[in-house]
């Protein structure tokens, strides 16, 4: 005697649980678009209101090069930033400077690096203006 249970429309209960988990991943991936885009326009801005084209946001290494010269740090800190741990300190002296130099409080930096999300588009879409610092 047979112990399997047939069912006779040919649908199988799994399917709709893969289903909705698959919809569940393309919705994550649009999220996760959204926040790319949000970030990448208020990199674009940041870049801008300092004075630097916006596209040097978008390309890869130079968008770092363009960052150290907006924060007055010198350009070979970019050889730093490929280093492990000293990558880490490094972009931390940058989140820093960058908040100086958006005349913005030390907290804001914490706000930066834990809910970028939110700190990234009020530091570029704000009030705050951009002052060139010297270290």
């Amino acid at each position: 005697m047979n112990n399997y249970i047939y069912n006779t429309s040919g649908y199988h209960a799994g399917y709709g649980y893969a289903a909705g988990i698959g919809g569940m991943g393309m919705f994550g991936n649009f999220i996760c678009f959204l926040f790319l885009i949000l970030m990448l326009a208020s990199a674009w801005k940041i870049f801008v209101k300092a004075g630097k084209p916006g596209w040097a946001a978008l390309v890869p290494v130079y968008n770092m090069v363009v960052l150290l010269e907006i924060v007055g740090m010198p350009i070979w800190y970019i050889f730093l930033m490929f280093i492990p741990l000293v990558n880490i300190i490094i972009g931390l002296v940058v989140l820093l400077n960058l908040v100086k130099s958006f005349k913005k409080s030390m907290g804001f930096v914490l706000g930066l690096i834990f809910l970028p999300m939110i700190f990234y588009p009020i530091l570029a879409f704000g009030k705050s203006r951009y002052t060139k610092i010297r270290n």
